[in-house]
């Protein structure tokens, strides 16, 4: 069978650099389900993206699509056949549907009864065919976060469809998106390039690169790194180059070349972070740095052409830096001049959340989340004076107009504002500090009244979204709340601090709020879902540690499960899975679950403890218990299991010996009752019956 290549271009107005990956990668997916579902055969699949435009290039696309044989069950013999023996209506609507005559029907057995099957054969269109039927209908299926409408179309993407191109070979593929015509035309760079007809869909690249466009998207990206280095050796600069900038140039740029500029040396007074947003946020340019992290007076930034009349473009794009720098010195100058308590007050006017009040009113319960983890870690009161200085400061740079025009230099700008208004070093750092870690793999606060801050500061923006009804929901999550939550937990897998448990956080919060009457929901609620929201924040830590996922469920269905415990029982079943006992053991304990959920809410009485073998596993659950609690106190995970190991042949002996549903009802529960209390043991360490054994 004849291969040929397919290529699909979305051409249109430029596209916001951060959808285009997905963008692209979803496109991807949904025409390699479209071959699928429509039985083409097919290759490689290549993608192609720039802000003008998404292309896919299929490889070997068969001509045709594969014949299909199938066979369709019908309606029972009993409804298919009539008393004579003849075909009713019903099978002959049946056939009349899949295309097949009456005599072409077959019975068959399926699954204890007997019905009619009717055998069909469909032959394969030709592929240009059935592209040109619907293929059309992967790019309505393409999804971003916006979108919008142009002309009197109702078609909707993220900007304007100016053109589109659809080939199989050199053969047009005339879809229609937009009320535009699918065709063999695509547009070459904005000012360098044209129009131009592409020959073949595998001349695609090749026609594109004549046109100044690099579409492939790996060698525009080398493209810019190769020139960056080079400078590097020309100049004898360092450019460190950060990978989300990187990323946002990479699809601003179709045909990148690099150049460099400078600016007044006076600039460099200003806070080095304030020079690299400046530059970055507003003029996406790459800073300039020497051997020792210090800034050069220089900027590199990637321009969308060639390298015609480059001075001029350095020019140009200095002028705007001096503008910018400029803007950004007179914001720093007057934030010097603001006393702290002065921007405390304007906290008070600043909402944070319209059910959950002002700027002033979160910092008052983070000052008070805080000071209860101090009081929980037994700090001396030099310590907890730092701490509540701390809290009360930690949001006052939001009142700085440095801040309000840069919000990523939140906490920055406050450690550098509290050190000039001469707050203790550590107190300052923590300002700072609190805001970590702000995203997966992140950097996290050093000093512990930093990590005590950000524990109460993540703590009171999630339990305080929880409290008025919102919670993310699928990929919407505005406030971040997935990503506090994963700092939280990250911060008490490193600090290991035995008497600040996640339990503690969820009750100090959810105390505060509804201290001030911001319970919206019912608090029982809350809590269960905040306890499932870290679970799941857990379950995706384990799962990076490449734990078992049975294991993953064992451990975090334990009660109340906490980050660091979590993490070491989750090692203690990992490290046990390949013992022999283990399997016994486990199946003590789970035989044993399964019969306590017969139990009623009571506790068992020994005195009722009439065969050796369930007083003899009563002293055993005593004895478990007691050194289970005292390993739990150490947070030794290790020994929590040996505790309820101990158990496990008195289990076995019971079971062997004993008849729990006797007729005696009060016999029978309060056998059910110690199994129960057994049970409530096991699952403070895990839910034993989701671990999986091979047969």
């Amino acid at each position: 069978m004849d291969k040929q290549t397919f290529l699909l271009e979305i051409g249109c107005e430029e596209i916001p650099a951060r959808f285009v990956r997905d963008a692209l990668s979803q496109l991807a997916d949904r025409l390699t389900s479209w071959f699928q579902e429509h039985r083409i055969a097919f290759g490689e699949l290549k993608t192609y993206a720039t802000a003008r435009r998404l292309a896919v290039l299929v490889e070997e696309v068969a001509t045709q699509q594969t014949d299909l044989t199938e066979e369709v069950r019908g309606p029972a013999a009993r409804i298919a056949k009539t008393p004579t023996g003849e075909w009713s209506k019903a099978a002959a609507g049946f056939a009349r549907k899949q295309g097949v005559s009456v005599e072409e029907l077959q019975l068959k057995e399926w699954k204890g009864e007997t019905y009619v099957f009717a055998k069909k054969h469909l032959q394969g269109q030709k592929t240009a065919e059935v592209l040109a039927q619907s293929v059309g209908e992967v790019i309505t299926q393409v999804h971003f976060p916006q979108t919008m409408r142009w002309g009197s179309d109702k078609a909707r993407f993220i900007r304007p469809v100016r053109w589109l191109v659809c080939m199989l070979g050199e053969k047009v593929i005339p879809i229609q998106f937009a009320q535009v015509t699918a065709g063999n035309v695509t547009n070459g760079h904005r000012f360098l390039g044209k129009k131009r007809m592409i020959p073949a869909a595998e001349l695609y690249v090749d026609t594109l690169r004549e046109e100044y466009v690099i579409v492939e998207i790996e060698e525009r990206k080398s493209m810019i790194i190769r020139q960056l280095q080079q400078l590097e050796v020309e100049q004898g600069w360092l450019i460190p180059v950060d990978a989300d900038l990187l990323e946002e140039v990479l699809f601003l740029v179709e045909y990148p070349t690099a150049l460099f500029g400078s600016f007044e040396k006076e600039f460099l007074s200003l806070p080095k972070e304030v020079l690299i947003t400046t530059m970055r946020e507003h003029q996406r340019y790459f800073p300039v740095e020497n051997a020792q992290g210090e800034l050069y007076p220089h900027f590199v930034t990637v321009r969308n052409g060639d390298t015609y009349g480059l001075e001029n473009v350095a020019k140009g794009n200095e002028k705007v830096l001096r503008a910018r720098l400029s803007d950004a010195r007179f914001f720093f100058e007057e934030d010097l001049k603001l006393p702290i308590a002065n921007a405390l007050e304007t906290l008070e006017k600043i909402v944070f959340l319209e059910e959950l009040g002002t700027m002033g009113a979160r910092v008052r319960r983070i000052k008070d989340i805080a000071l209860r983890l101090g009081q929980l870690l037994a700090w001396q009161s030099d310590s907890l004076q730092k701490l509540e200085r701390a809290a009360e400061i930690c949001k006052f740079d939001l009142a700085t107009q440095m801040v309000g025009e840069f919000s990523e230099l939140e906490g920055y700008m406050g450690q550098i504002y509290a050190e000039h208004h001469q707050e203790d070093p550590q107190v300052a750092a923590a300002v700072y500090e609190h805001h970590f870690p702000r995203s997966a793999g992140d950097r996290l606060p050093q000093g512990d009244i930093g990590t005590l801050l950000a524990l109460a500061d993540k703590i009171d923006t999630i339990a305080g979204s929880f409290a008025v009804g919102i919670q993310p929901t699928g990929s919407q999550d505005p406030y971040g709340l997935r990503r506090r939550a994963a700092g939280i937990v990250q911060i008490l897998l490193q600090k290991a601090w035995s008497k600040i448990r996640l339990i503690d956080l969820i009750t100090f919060a959810l105390d505060r709020l509804e201290q001030d009457d911001l319970l919206q929901v019912d608090r029982t609620l809350v809590e269960k879902d905040l306890k499932q929201f870290f679970i799941r924040r857990m379950k995706a830590v384990l799962q990076e540690k490449g734990t078992r996922y049975d294991v993953i469920e064992a451990v975090l269905g334990a009660v109340e499960p906490e980050p660091l415990l979590t993490v070491k029982k989750a090692e203690v079943l990992m490290k046990r899975t390949s013992l022999e006992a283990f399997k016994s053991e486990v199946e003590g304990f789970t035989r044993a679950a399964n019969l306590a959920k017969k139990a009623r809410e009571q506790s068992f009485d020994r005195s009722l403890l009439v065969e050796e073998a369930e007083q003899e596993l009563s002293q055993a659950l005593d004895e478990a218990a007691e050194r289970f609690q005292e390993a739990k106190s150490e947070q030794d995970p290790e020994q929590m299991y040996q505790a309820l190991a101990l158990m496990a042949p008195h289990i076995h002996f019971f079971f062997d010996h004993v008849m729990v549903m006797v007729e005696d009802p009060q016999i029978r529960q309060n056998r059910l009752s110690l199994l129960k209390e057994i049970n409530q043991l096991v699952e403070q360490f895990a839910a034993f019956e989701y671990l999986v054994f091979a047969s």
